[in-house]
Formats: C-alpha cells, structure tokens, sequence
C-alpha cells in the first residue's frame, strides 16, 4: 500500500472532485511540472491552467494554501487576485454602458462631484486605460495610521490634491486611485455597491459561484488561500496589508475553476457584447512597460497576446490569453515571489510551439 502523503492525498481530494462534476485533474507534465517545482511540498503554493480550445489542457495545484495548518492549494483555491481584478472592473463599466447607466466617455466628475477642479477634465475612458494622470493614493496615506483603506477613503484622499502627474488624456501611467475611482462609480450608476454589482451581474451569471470581491464582515471566501512572504528564511503570513481592502484596484478573490469560467465567456457574448469586448481588448494607451505595448480596459496588450499580473502581499498571479490560438494560462500563487508571468510564457511556448 502506497504511503499516505500530501500529493497522494491532493491526487485523491482531485479525483473526487471530478466525480463531482468538476473539470478533471490533467495528467502530470514533467515539463510543466519542472517548472513549477519551487511551488511544490510544505510551501506556499500555486494553481496553474491552462486552457486550450476551451478545454482544460493542463491543471494542477502545488503547495500549501493554509502553511499553519497543512491545508493543500487544490483547483478549487481562491486566491486574492490584486490587479487580475481591473478586468472585472473594467468590464462593470462596460456593462453599465451597455444598460445605459453610463457613458465611457462621462466626466468623472459627473459621477464623484467632490474631487478637485484639476479632475474636471477627467474622463471615464481615461481612468480605464490609464491615461488620467491621478495621483496614487499609496503615497497620500499616512504611514503612521495602520487601519485599513476602501475604495470610498481612496476617494477622500483624493479630494485633497489639486494637482496630477500630468494633462488627462497625455500619457499614461498605471493608476490604481483610477480603478478604486472606478468602483465607486460603479455603486452610483448600478445604485447597489460594487461587490454586490459584481456577483449579480458577472460571477453568478457565469456560475463563478466562489469569486468575491471580498469584503472583511460581509463575506466569507470559501477554499481561501492565505499570503506568505519569506522573511530571514522563513515564510510568515502575510495576507493583508493597510491597502487590501480597496476593491477597484485589486480585491477579489478566486481560483482557476471559476477563471476558467471567465475566460470562456471572453470568447462570446454571453456576458459583454462583442463592441464592449472589442473595447476591452483594443490599445487604449501606450506605454513603455516591457512587455506592454498598449494597455486597454483592464488588460495589457502584446501583439497578440492579452494579459495582466497582479501582485499584493503575498500574492503573485497572472492571466495570459492567446484568443486567435484559443490558448489560456492562469497561474495564481500565495508567495510574495517570484513574479510569475515569464513562468506562464514558458508554460504557454509548449502549446504555442506545438501548434507551429
């Protein structure tokens, strides 16, 4: 009889999980598997998919979700996605465009009157592609003060500075004040807030029934993934910093299930229509990041690649789609490091390869 060990357990925990109507756990690659090593045992760990025609080609978890208690990263993990969630917000607006709720090209200032006379200019289109020249409310907080900031103290903070990096609509400069702006407009023009605008009208409408845009009090995310950071040799929790409860820019939670789910409904227009996601996949702005062209509503455009990293405390994730070879990567880690987006380019060459 085999050893009873934690792979050996997760193996089983994923066979179930199939039998229950879940998406089956793909055989091991020793290549990816390689690859992803650093992730695997008694360590914070990740969950990596890889999506190809629609169907899952390759997808396994690695690691420890919870390392205090053992608890196994499985498919089913929710991790804090940090700025994966501009695309969801993104795609909040376009659909309140599409209801008639809003224009992308408002003033935000019709929507948050109480910013100052230097926003007046402002446009929504210019919050989502970057290109506002809002200050960054990191560097407005008091760092003596320990409690945590919302999207609505991103707002109050905000109200103080007459004055931005540069002329709206000049240049670009990512801007997480612009996606916390955002989901404030988001609540005025739905009339419900943004968590709750988000699970009516994106998550459960596609069946992500275990995403959240979580709010500390009001929900509970189930499957949770905790963040570590290694400190001295050491991993330590790490989960929340004072900024992890702005929603806009960076709060929701969800696993590789549910974002396969969400990649499914960017190929049609089972959620947005196909002028919204044209919109959102458009270059919207250039920009002189490497790797990152021009950036659109929430998404990062490479030739033909669309991707965005998020990275928080404790947190390292990114989604890479190729949309004209149908091919996906999602790999979201509880880990401070390393930042895994040239790991899903590597993972993403052994499809692309294959396919030339």
């Amino acid at each position: 009889m085999p050893r009873w060990t934690p792979r050996l357990a997760l193996l089983c925990l994923f066979a179930c999980s199939s039998l229950a109507g879940a998406a089956p756990l793909t055989p091991p690659d020793p290549g990816v598997d390689a690859l992803m090593q650093r992730y695997d045992g008694q360590v914070p760990g990740a969950s990596v998919l890889v999506l190809k025609d629609g169907q899952p080609a390759f997808r396994r978890s690695y690691g420890l979700a919870v390392v205090e208690d053992g608890t196994a990263v499985t498919p089913a993990s929710n991790f804090r996605l940090a700025s994966v969630s501009k695309q969801f917000t993104a795609a909040a607006i376009l659909l309140l465009a599409e209801d008639g709720k809003l224009g992308i090209d408002d003033p935000l200032k019709k929507w948050l009157p109480s910013l100052p006379a230097v926003a007046d200019t402002m446009t929504l289109r210019q919050l989502l592609s970057h290109s506002s020249g809002l200050l960054d409310y990191e560097d407005l907080m008091d760092p003596a003060d320990t409690r945590q900031v919302h999207d609505a103290d991103v707002l109050a903070l905000l109200e103080k500075q007459n004055r931005s990096y540069f002329t709206p609509g000049t240049d670009y400069r990512y801007s997480n004040s612009g996606y916390a702006l955002l989901a404030l407009v988001v609540g005025k023009a739905s009339g419900s807030d943004f968590a709750s605008f988000l699970r009516q009208r994106i998550f459960l409408p596609l069946g992500m029934t275990n995403t959240f845009a979580h709010q500390d009090g009001v929900d509970e995310v189930p499957h949770r993934a905790y963040g570590y950071s290694q400190i001295d040799g050491h991993w330590q929790r790490t989960d929340q910093s004072t900024t992890s409860a702005v929603l806009g820019d960076g709060g929701i939670y969800s696993s590789i299930d549910d974002l396969a789910k969400w990649d499914a409904a960017l190929y049609d227009e089972r959620l947005l229509k196909a002028a919204s996601l044209k919109l959102a996949f458009s270059p919207a702005t250039k920009t002189t990041e490497p790797d990152v062209p021009f950036y659109g509503f929430g998404w990062r455009i490479n030739g033909d690649a669309l991707w965005h990293s998020g990275e928080s405390i404790g947190f390292r994730n990114v989604i890479v789609r190729y949309p004209k070879q149908k091919l996906t990567v999602i790999v979201l880690s509880n880990r401070n490091e390393p930042e895994p987006y040239p790991l899903a380019i590597d993972i993403a060459r052994r499809w692309l390869d294959a396919a030339r």
